[in-house]
């Protein structure tokens, strides 16, 4: 295909994406200012709107930090504020899409196999993640597991010679789920090696978020795919219309080779990914890869999502593999717990994962993150376990992507340096790993960043790691790195009154980034 067409087409809808936004917005208004001067009881009539649109923001189950985001702004804004509110939350498309999604989780929930015995053998090894494990076998409905490999991978180099090999040995299916997707030397050679294995007659499915591809791969894209046999999904099509489902984008990175094998973390298919050239230095990112009856797990929240997106009532249950026999590479003291979050449900399971992980520390707790956007309960978590004398350490990058969220990033430190926590940025590029690791005994790698957009608005996945070699080594990757990184000081992150100022603001607005 050729790109630079595709790129002028892509840079053109995004202009004609953000004008037609824009002209929502100048309706809306012209029709408060045209009522207004129609009717003076209209600014009354709407001001009460924005009071009791106030009153249900207090009283209503969510996080804070979205609910000060929204009072803030009808505040600013009493008559146009609650119908901007209105406008934006409730849709009968809302609660049609919440109702899809919950269906497809059911159905997916019953192909899980949920062993009590081996729930029981994980929380008599490891007792400090007993609550952990039970959340999310119990509740959330995600499985642990024994009988299987995991293998990490501490560069997004290290995680595409392993996927590409994994792929050239497919003999049933591949399953594809990925926030971002260029062409360039990583994804052209995933593609060969995709469309082979489509002319070889093997199920080959690749589902990509329309958001995150908005200007990496052309509209036309997923006919291309097709036309090599490659079914293709384009996850939550964006459209021009005021609708917080806009911010519910597919920010998850699932890789299933037949079932048997699976990869997750925070790589996308792209070539920053694996330094093929030089966006904001050198790029740091983590992976894992599940061989065995885990990666099973991994291939169902990928059908769930699947099913959700094509409309389609396939059974879940024909993809699955037969039970691994016992491998000599699988370690017996190892637990492994993939699991998923869906923005949705109401449930915020990758903030309970990354929350019981600090909370259950008794010696450490290293953190790896791109951002650092947190509510009060995430700080009250951190700043609490540094005071109860746990060695808590943060990374995050010192050059950005996003330069708003840097500066809101480092908004956070100063509270958290003052209470012990100790934060370290990454001088030689961008850090882009997103893993946790407590007390060599646990450890967490995905797709889910320390900010309000992965914990709350996207769909995000994960693998919990209890015990065994993928604990010592995300441990050992992290105080590797640190040679590499800075630490932050009190002085180093001080800052002056104004620019104070505008971080505080950025903050009221920090579920938006």
């Amino acid at each position: 295909m050729k790109k630079h067409k595709w790129i002028r087409k892509a840079m053109a809808r995004r202009f004609i994406v953000a004008v037609l936004l824009i002209v929502q917005l100048a309706l809306l208004l012209l029709f408060i200012a045209s009522s207004t001067a129609a009717s003076k009881w209209i600014p009354f009539f709407l001001s009460a709107i924005s009071i009791c649109v106030g009153i249900h923001v207090i009283n209503e189950r969510g996080k804070p930090g979205f609910k000060m985001t929204w009072l803030f702004t009808v505040l600013i804004f009493p008559v146009f504020g609650g119908l901007l509110y209105l406008l934006a939350t409730r849709q009968a498309s809302g609660a049609y899409v919440r109702r899809r999604l919950c269906k497809a989780r059911a159905e997916a929930t019953g192909r899980f196999e949920k062993d009590a015995q081996l729930l029981s053998a994980a929380a008599h090894a490891y007792p400090a993640c007993a609550t952990q494990q039970r959340y999310l076998q119990s509740f959330a409905g995600f499985p642990i597991y024994q009988n299987t490999a995991a293998v990490y991978y501490p560069s997004g180099e290290s995680f595409y010679d392993a996927l590409l090999a994994g792929l050239q040995q497919a003999e049933r299916y591949i399953f594809l789920e990925f926030f971002i997707i260029e062409e360039g030397v990583m994804w052209n050679s995933i593609l060969e090696v995709l469309r082979k294995k489509a002319e070889a007659g093997l199920d080959v499915r690749l589902m990509f978020d329309d958001m995150g591809c908005f200007l990496t791969l052309p509209k036309e894209y997923p006919k291309y795919l097709e036309s090599m046999g490659i079914k293709c999904q384009v996850f939550s099509p964006f459209t021009p219309v005021l609708s917080v489902l806009q911010n519910n984008r597919d920010h998850r990175k699932i890789a299933s080779i037949d079932g048997k094998v699976a990869f997750t973390g925070g790589a996308n298919l792209a070539d920053e990914y694996i330094n093929a050239y030089d966006k904001h230095g050198r790029w740091r990112d983590a992976a894992i890869r599940l061989s065995g009856d885990a990666a099973w797990s991994l291939t169902l929240i990928f059908l769930e999502l699947w099913r959700f997106a094509s409309g389609s009532d396939e059974d879940c249950f024909a993809y699955r593999p037969a039970p691994s026999p016992f491998s000599p590479s699988y370690e017996a003291g190892t637990f492994v717990q993939p699991y998923a979050d869906n923005p949705l449900d109401n449930e915020n399971v990758s903030e309970h994962v990354y929350m019981q992980i600090i909370q259950n520390a008794r010696d450490y707790v290293y953190i790896s993150t791109p951002y650092l956007i947190i509510d009060d309960t995430m700080i009250s978590a951190l700043t609490l376990a540094a005071k109860s004398g746990v060695d808590v350490r943060i990374l995050t990058p010192q050059r950005w992507d996003k330069r708003l969220v840097h500066i809101t990033t480092r908004s956070y430190y100063r509270e958290l340096i003052k209470a012990g926590v100790k934060i370290y940025e990454y001088k030689d590029g961008f850090n882009h790993a997103k893993t946790f690791v407590s007390d060599d005994r646990a450890a967490t790698v995905g797709t889910v960043n320390l900010d309000y957009r992965s914990l709350y608005l996207h769909y995000e996945c994960g693998v919990a790691v209890y015990g065994g070699s993928v604990v010592a080594a995300v441990r050992d990757d992290f105080l590797h790195v640190l040679s590499e990184c800075v630490r932050i000081t009190p002085q180093s992150c001080a800052v002056s009154t104004p620019k104070r100022l505008f971080q505080d603001i950025l903050r009221i607005f920090a579920p938006l980034m």
